[in-house]
């Protein structure tokens, strides 16, 4: 089962609220709160779109630039060891730090 949605460039959670009888969610990855709720898929979807619609609308209204989700950058925290292991790797076969790091992570979620 998936517990996210994607609409136009956004990622929002899926939740149930058992006591409530309601789907739930929130954008993930922005630091600005956009929630949404329905009593079942397709209102959940539909309310998290508008939700998203409405967001990008009045960030255009107030003339401000709309949060990106994930863009790109993440900090990681590894032992100083591992760090100077990786970063000899990737001189050894002549390619970044960066570069060999985000082709790791890109098989290991293939």
């Amino acid at each position: 089962m998936k517990n996210t949605m994607e609409y136009n460039g956004y990622v929002g959670s899926v939740e149930l609220s058992e006591e409530d009888g309601i789907f739930f969610g929130k954008v993930l990855g922005i630091r600005s709160l956009i929630s949404y709720e329905g009593e079942n898929y397709k209102e959940l979807r539909d309310d998290f779109h508008t939700a998203v619609d409405d967001y990008l609308e009045m960030c255009k209204e107030e003339h401000i630039e709309p949060e990106k989700a994930y863009k790109g950058s993440f900090n990681i925290r590894i032992s100083p060891e591992l760090h100077k292991r990786l970063a000899i790797y990737a001189i050894e076969h002549q390619t970044t730090l960066n570069s060999y790091v985000a082709e790791t992570l890109e098989k290991a979620v293939k």
